[in-house]
């Protein structure tokens, strides 16, 4: 029996989310139709909101509403520390063990070169020009601890001290191959407080 097109077209759009598959897509998509079609209404007004709403902050990229986002045009944070993310997760991640009060840039993603990413394509250029701001004394590069994110740390730590700046990395309390937004907080703080 073939589903309906507009079911098939929202099995399709729920396999665009991570670690979601065909059989899970599918289980998604019946259960909203039959169960909570109030949840499903109110999941397409939400995405389409945001879809719309949604822009990246003029200074560090992360996801905001706003030209600049409320981290940015927080004049209480630090200026002269500079994190490095690979995403808003991450930043969100690292907002939330509340041991970071300075200021990020989220790269939106890392270089892959398997994948044909390299540092043109999650803006080393941007990040560069931020950092060499003259205000910025201490760049935290916290990318995640995967291959990937390690070679992005590596070329980007090589030209930020090239400009003079102080660059350190999270310690390793971050398990190796693990991301910053599944990790526990505690891990996170203390990571952060013995980077190097």
């Amino acid at each position: 029996m073939r589903a309906a097109p507009s079911l098939d077209a929202l099995v399709h759009a729920l396999q665009r989310l991570p670690g979601v598959g065909p059989r899970s897509a599918q289980r998604m998509a019946y259960h909203l139709l039959q169960h909570d079609r109030e949840g499903a209404q109110l999941l397409s007004a939400a995405l389409t909101a945001a879809v719309q709403r949604m822009g990246h902050c003029r200074l560090c990229h992360t996801f905001t509403e706003g030209e600049i986002c409320p981290v940015c045009a927080d004049p209480t944070r630090d200026a002269t520390r500079l994190a490095v993310v690979e995403t808003p997760a991450d930043q969100a991640a690292l907002e939330r063990s509340g041991a970071f009060h300075g200021r990020y840039f989220v790269l939106m993603g890392r270089i892959s070169p398997l994948d044909g990413i390299g540092a043109a394509d999650i803006g080393a250029a941007e990040l560069m020009q931020r950092a060499s701001d003259g205000v910025v004394r201490e760049v935290i590069l916290a990318t995640n601890f995967t291959a990937e994110g390690e070679a992005t740390a590596h070329l980007l730590g090589e030209a930020l001290r090239s400009r003079g700046l102080a660059v350190t990395r999270l310690a390793r309390g971050v398990p190796a191959g693990s991301e910053l937004e599944y990790v526990d907080l505690g891990t996170i703080a203390h990571a952060l407080a013995a980077r190097r």
